[in-house]
């Protein structure tokens, strides 16, 4: 499934099956769905979940003479990620192409090329033919297929944050001690956008963000750079480049694990950002919380995470979430 930032609408209409009948849900006007599951009990305290819908991808920006694709990033993608990636537009499929290395100069063999310098090569033999299919301002998207390896690994395109999102559906789904707000969120991924605009709706007290973040337990990494890793449980913040995280939600997220026997982890180097920075400080501001899953390769064809990760993610999220109202 499809839906990178700005395209979300498909990803929306699978998510509003499966949450239709469990809850009350509204679609604002930049497309993010806003829901709200009756509990039990009404609290005093507002509690807001949410995640991002969208993923990383690519828009065409301009067709050449012989029928290839300019384009250019949606979010942030290297171009190391991209080269000779297969890719899906409008249901056609494609390749990312650049020179072949034979016919590289000394100095670009030691060079990644700039996304100027690429192109999408669909097999068509010139401009018309190529606009019978696509246009400028069309959405591309790694054709990332999900699969299995390995002992308990998945591979696949936009885990980040699907994931997220698919443990949103499942509580949503399921029966709640309390009331709570669940924001499946636009166009995290240029700016935390859909966020700004749920949270300023909502104006909880607590918001929980559900993410994914960047796991670099890579041959040769060690220490701290390593940021976190797979199979060491969901991980939780005190800080990235957007949001210093509360500080006793942090700690109660700890405690919570180590009483349940949940694995968990911090992220030890301060970088990224997610929704959480738009959240903290929208309206009159809410204190936040992220749970990421480690998360290999992000913004990448080929995201790795582990399922072990995403049982105890889920695990710490259903602890927790009845402590958010004490």
């Amino acid at each position: 499934m499809n839906g990178t930032s700005g395209d979300e609408s498909k990803v929306s209409e699978y998510i509003i099956g499966k949450i239709s009948g469990y809850c009350e849900y509204k679609v604002d006007p930049l497309g993010s769905i806003i829901a709200f599951k009756r509990g039990k009990k009404t609290p005093d305290k507002k509690v807001m979940i949410s995640a991002h819908m969208d993923e990383v991808g690519f828009i065409i920006t301009n067709i050449t003479d012989d029928g290839y694709l300019k384009f250019n990033s949606v979010g942030g993608i290297s171009y190391g990620a991209v080269l000779d990636r297969e890719i899906i537009v409008n249901g056609v499929k494609g390749v990312i192409g650049t020179k072949a290395v034979h016919q590289l100069s000394a100095d670009e063999k030691n060079t990644l090329p700039d996304f100027s310098e690429l192109y999408i090569d669909i097999g068509a033999a010139s401009r018309e033919e190529a606009e019978s299919v696509v246009s400028a301002g069309d959405f591309a998207y790694f054709a990332g297929d999900y699969s299995d390896f390995g002992n308990g690994f998945v591979k696949s395109k936009a885990l980040d944050d699907r994931i997220g999102c698919m443990l949103m559906i499942e509580i949503i789904r399921s029966e709640l001690e309390y009331d709570a707000y669940f924001c499946f969120n636009v166009q995290e991924e240029i700016g935390l956008r859909g966020a700004a605009c749920t949270s300023f709706c909502v104006q909880s007290d607590i918001s929980v963000v559900l993410e994914a973040t960047t796991a670099a337990d890579l041959c040769g990494i060690q220490g701290a750079d390593r940021c976190c890793v797979l199979g060491g449980g969901p991980v939780v913040s005190f800080m990235d480049g957007r949001t210093v995280y509360d500080r006793d939600l942090y700690n109660l997220a700890f405690e919570t694990a180590k009483k349940n026997n949940i694995n968990i982890q911090t992220k030890t180097l301060i970088a990224g950002g997610n929704d959480a920075g738009a959240i903290q400080s929208s309206g009159r501001g809410s204190r936040v919380l992220a749970i990421s899953l480690p998360c290999r390769y992000i913004h990448s064809a080929a995201s790795v995470v582990k399922k072990s990760d995403i049982d105890e993610t889920r695990a710490l999220l259903c602890a927790l979430l009845t402590k958010l109202y004490d």
